[in-house]
């Protein structure tokens, strides 16, 4: 069978989308926070010589007139300043830099303190680890050379929630030069008296049990508990530890109450605080000092004023200069536009969703969570005229800070169903309508998820009991039988 190649020469109509460089600069701008969007820009005015931020710098004078007279003496008026800080410095903190010397007077001026000493001297020191709490201890108890490296390397490979999780035969392996099994097993006592009591605990029963010999008076039936019936305290099976052990059910319930109220599962946190991240917001929403309800607003670091360097423009339009020093400007110029029309696209765009959110969610700042209404991020693309991946990315790790406090934009979207008088309710609501039922439950007969679900239905919300106790599960509510009291 014979075969044959051929051309043809045709017109064909196609639309198909392109992805620029500018368009992947432009979405990328978007989906970054106050943080990241600070941090980007001062990696782009450190590289782009024709970026600069439009806000002029405030020169500094002083009312004697020493910028001018630093003028007349030759020196630069920023220099004139830092000499004048510097004079004011040695004189308040009598420092001779020829001997070196530091030399803090005792009596000086308050009125003529450095803000910017004192924000030093305020500066809260590094907070003390976990290792560094066990160590300071450790090094003062009179051991022998053996037991005092086993004890460092145990105290080296706790977690961060105090606990041993790792095996003694391992930490014997991963120390240089190898501490015996048997050296570590004596030394592992003697850290478990360190303080926070607990520490350095196997698992949780041994945690609980470690603290409780601490405890002074009778705990016979707090020990029994723990070491013999903790998953049915977990499980709230009372009646079963009632006939293996001959306690009484007030019996136990007392014991487990003083066991919860004394005793922690995460020892080392009694010690050292988990580090907290701050969060910094992107949109402001406050009360109109008109009283006229919101407004809406984004911080300083959401929009940020940038501009084409004039001197770069004036480089550029100068045909005095060379063409590959105008052709490197020129590329300049072209990067800042970009970044610049990306950064304002940013901008305008958070603002507009914000005020939509507002807008839409607004009984959430009148009465709280309770009520949030349905807001899909393709209904609120639909009316902003774009893809709701552009809503995805405008919302990324972003916070509005609210007279509730302060939430991810992401919160404000949500689902939901209709009640039975028609009126749209956010799945967040109903979260909290569960809750508020399981609160206000008699604990002697606790509602299962069935009840709850009949509850619910009889108020128009229709929800199967799955869906119950899966928000049940979420909001971190045991079943009904784990709750019951006895």
């Amino acid at each position: 069978m014979a075969q044959s190649l051929s051309q043809v020469m045709g017109q064909y109509m196609r639309l198909e989308q392109r992805l620029t460089p500018q368009l992947i600069q432009s979405m990328d701008i978007l989906q970054l926070n106050n943080m990241a969007l600070e941090n980007r820009i001062a990696e782009e005015l450190e590289k782009n010589c024709a970026l600069e931020l439009a806000e002029p710098l405030q020169k500094k004078t002083s009312p004697e007139g020493g910028s001018d007279r630093a003028k007349e003496d030759g020196v630069a008026p920023e220099c004139g300043e830092s000499f004048r800080r510097l004079d004011q410095l040695s004189r308040e903190y009598d420092l001779d830099f020829n001997e070196g010397a530091y030399r803090p007077r005792r009596n000086y001026d308050n009125r003529e303190r450095d803000p910017k000493m004192d924000a030093m001297a305020n500066t809260a020191s590094r907070p003390e680890s976990l290792a560094e709490h066990l160590l300071n201890q450790w090094h003062m108890l009179d051991l022998g050379p053996e037991v005092r490296r086993a004890g460092e390397a145990l105290v080296y490979h706790l977690d961060d929630d105090g606990y041993l999780r790792t095996r003694l035969e391992e930490v014997s392996e991963n120390t240089r030069p190898q501490i015996p099994v048997e050296v570590l097993e004596e030394a592992l006592p003697l850290v478990q008296r360190l303080d926070p009591v607990g520490i350095a605990a196997r698992d949780y029963q041994e945690c609980l049990l470690l603290q409780l010999e601490a405890l002074p008076g009778d705990n016979r039936i707090e020990r029994a508990l723990i070491q013999d019936h903790l998953d049915d305290v977990v499980k709230n099976r009372y009646p079963v530890i009632a006939k293996a052990t001959g306690y009484s059910t007030g019996e136990i319930s007392e014991a487990v109450r003083a066991i919860s109220s004394t005793l922690v599962l995460h020892p080392a946190s009694l010690v050292i605080e988990g580090q907290v991240l701050p969060i910094h917001p992107d949109v402001l929403v406050e009360y109109a000092l008109t009283g006229g309800g919101l407004t809406v607003r984004l911080t300083r670091g959401s929009s940020p004023r940038l501009r084409i360097s004039p001197r770069a423009v004036e480089i550029l339009k100068n045909r005095q200069n060379g063409k590959g020093e105008r052709d490197f400007i020129r590329k300049h110029v072209e990067a800042a536009n970009a970044l610049i029309d990306a950064v304002q696209y940013r901008r305008s765009r958070l603002l507009d969703v914000a005020k939509e959110i507002v807008e839409k969610q607004r009984d959430f700042f009148e009465i709280g969570a309770q009520g949030l209404k349905v807001l899909r991020m393709c209904d609120l693309a639909a009316e902003l005229d774009c893809d709701p991946s552009t809503i995805s990315r405008t919302v990324a790790e972003k916070y509005m800070q609210t007279p509730r406090g302060i939430y991810p934009l992401r919160y404000f979207f949500t689902g939901g169903t209709e009640t039975g008088d028609g009126e749209n309710t956010s799945w967040d609501s109903v979260k909290i309508r569960v809750k508020d039922i399981i609160d206000g439950e008699d604990r002697d007969a606790p509602y299962n998820d069935d009840k709850i679900a009949a509850i619910l239905g009889k108020e128009g919300i229709k929800l199967s009991r799955r869906t119950v106790a899966k928000y049940r599960q979420q909001l971190s509510i045991p079943p009904a039988r784990r709750r019951q009291k006895f």
